[in-house]
């Protein structure tokens, strides 16, 4: 597992074109299409989702936080509310509906009225096959100008239930000990703070005819 840790960055740099990675480029908008790491800056962990599902609630794939910064399981990809309407390489704006896919399991990060097992807050899930999931897979991003720049915390509003994708703090035990409950909150708070991170940024096209879905 550790080696495959190391090994996905740089197959993700070796198979993608036409991008800026991380924090080596000038800061700038996140883009459609670019796959990033979020840290939730009140508790300096990673979004998070992996093959293990919850033991209540849903049953669906668990969402955590993590510590560690170079684990492949926190890599999420910015897609639309529908692939024609976030072009690859697009800038996000601010108040934009937008889907993370999580890279590895091709989930999406999605939240429901069911309660979550540590916090009894909302659950945040990862639901549906190869990044298509259903309309509670939406959520709106945040911030304070005109587009989802890199280096500021933006906030991700649930449209179906109006929570925010927050964190608290509690801790998981086994098997996953350590990590951290993500959940969904009724109110805009300092738990819910999210910041870009590690990641491969898309830069748009020169060619309008080339879209590649990453």
């Amino acid at each position: 597992m550790r080696g495959g840790r190391r090994l996905f960055p740089l197959l993700l740099l070796a198979l993608l074109p036409g991008l800026c990675h991380g924090r080596e480029s000038a800061p700038g908008a996140v883009t459609c299409g670019s796959v990033l790491k979020l840290l939730n800056t009140r508790h300096s962990v990673r979004l998070h989702s992996h093959e293990v599902k919850y033991g209540s609630g849903s049953g669906q794939q668990s969402v955590t936080g993590v510590e560690a910064s170079d684990d492949a399981n926190s890599y999420w990809r910015i897609r639309g509310k529908s692939d024609s309407s976030c072009q690859r390489g697009t800038p996000v704006k601010c108040g934009q509906a937008i889907r993370l896919t999580h890279v590895n399991t091709g989930k999406n990060l999605h939240t429901h009225h069911f309660p979550s097992p540590l916090s009894n807050n909302q659950e945040v899930s990862a639901f549906g096959d190869d990044g298509e999931g259903d309309d509670l897979d939406v959520w709106i991003v945040q911030c304070s100008g005109t587009y989802w720049e890199r280096e500021d915390a933006v906030r991700f509003k649930h449209v179906g239930t109006e929570v925010f994708l927050s964190i608290t703090g509690e801790q998981y035990g086994h098997p996953i000990r350590g990590q951290r409950e993500v959940h969904g909150m009724p109110a805009a708070n300092h738990h819910n703070y999210w910041k870009a991170m590690e990641g491969v940024f898309i830069k748009p096209s020169l060619d309008p005819a080339k879209h590649d879905e990453l």
